[in-house]
């Protein structure tokens, strides 16, 4: 099996849900690693790799992508990954759900909404009403859609965004209102392919 090569920064959320599903799969890989905030660590070349600029992209025996959903799907497709998809048309449309809520209500409320504004932008305690209900609000519908079973793509999807929530405390003290959740976040931080995946701001107190 040829390895594939993943370019991008570890802390990134959408670099680590693929890293995650190659873990997962246990597909050979290699991490290039690419932080586009840091433009002297971006290759002149990267444009032909991700027009956009962004990350990540991915190789693999020649075959280049970027786009997260495409890279997954792939992987899972080229790795004999179908373990990471549900059994049933109705639970696949559920995983896809709770991806899309990921990427649409929760990365841009907790990811920037929360963690960049209080650890990045001297927001700490500081956050407006609205901007606490919008995190709350996903939290609430997800209750129900990670409560456990079968691990599936939505699992690994919305895992680094949940690590982002709990790396900030109005984050944190959201999470731990939701006993159900707090759980599955507590389950999935044990799995070996989090493990391998930490990242620096992970390891550290916060």
């Amino acid at each position: 099996m040829k390895r594939a090569t993943l370019f991008g920064a570890p802390y990134s959320v959408y670099v680590r849900i693929v890293r995650l599903v190659l873990e997962e799969i246990g597909a050979p890989y290699d991490l290039v690693e690419i932080d586009i905030f840091s433009k002297e660590t971006v290759p002149a070349d990267y444009a032909d790799r991700h027009p956009f600029g962004r990350i990540p992209a991915f190789e693999h025996d020649g075959f280049r992508l970027f786009e997260t959903d495409a890279i997954v799907g792939y992987i899972v497709d080229s790795f004999d990954g179908g373990a990471l998809l549900p059994d049933t048309a109705r639970e696949r449309a559920r995983m896809r759900q709770v991806m899309r809520i990921m990427d649409n209500y929760a990365y841009p409320s907790w990811v920037w909404g929360i963690f960049v504004e209080e650890m990045e932008r001297d927001r700490l305690g500081r956050l407006t009403p609205e901007e606490l209900e919008r995190a709350t609000t996903c939290l609430r519908v997800l209750d129900g859609l990670l409560a456990g079973g079968q691990l599936s793509l939505a699992d690994l999807w919305a895992y680094p965004m949940f690590v982002y929530l709990d790396l900030a405390p109005s984050g944190r003290s959201l999470l731990r209102r939701s006993p159900k959740l707090l759980a599955w976040f507590e389950r999935m931080a044990d799995r070996p392919s989090v493990a391998a995946t930490r990242f620096r701001a992970e390891l550290k107190p916060v």
